[in-house]
């Protein structure tokens, strides 16, 4: 876990790797209620028999899955003392480049691209963020995270 004192000493990080999140494992309890969440019950998510038989031989999780996890590989990578809160701003760009297993451990890769003054005394960051899948050669998810923090 990476500690900054001030939205300033973070965003002195611009243009470097700042962290790495804890790994997290994927359960299929995870795949189903956000299969439920969102309405999309697609076999090779929800369906463990039918999916052994399928294209990835076992159920995966869902694209958005992955990509709602990033807020919580944040949490578990870094913290800001003197900030108060923190929203999620959008995303420039997603690429869902593997599938993720059900049963995979995931963890995030955190490049600071930018950091920019906004009203509020806040700071609005872009993100590189590399979400791995132990064990695989290429990531599973890369996605440009757009955040804002205020003091």
């Amino acid at each position: 876990m990476k500690t900054f004192q001030t939205l300033s000493d973070l965003a002195a990080c611009t243009g470097q790797e700042v962290a790495v999140s804890d790994w997290l494992t994927i359960t299929q309890q995870q795949v189903n209620l956000f299969a439920e969440a969102t309405g999309d019950h697609q076999w090779i998510h929800i369906d463990p028999e039918k999916a052994a038989a399928g294209p990835f031989g076992t159920t995966i999780a869902h694209g958005f899955l992955t990509l709602s996890l990033l807020p919580k590989f944040f949490e578990s990578s870094m913290e800001i003392i003197d900030c108060r809160m923190g929203v999620n701003y959008g995303l420039n760009k997603v690429r869902f480049t593997a599938p993720v297993p059900v049963g995979s451990r995931l963890r995030a890769r955190m490049t600071l691209l930018s950091a920019e003054p906004i009203e509020g005394n806040g700071l609005q960051m872009a993100w590189n963020v590399t979400v791995e899948r132990e064990g695989a050669d290429k990531p599973v998810c890369v996605a440009e995270s757009l955040v804002r923090r205020y003091p």
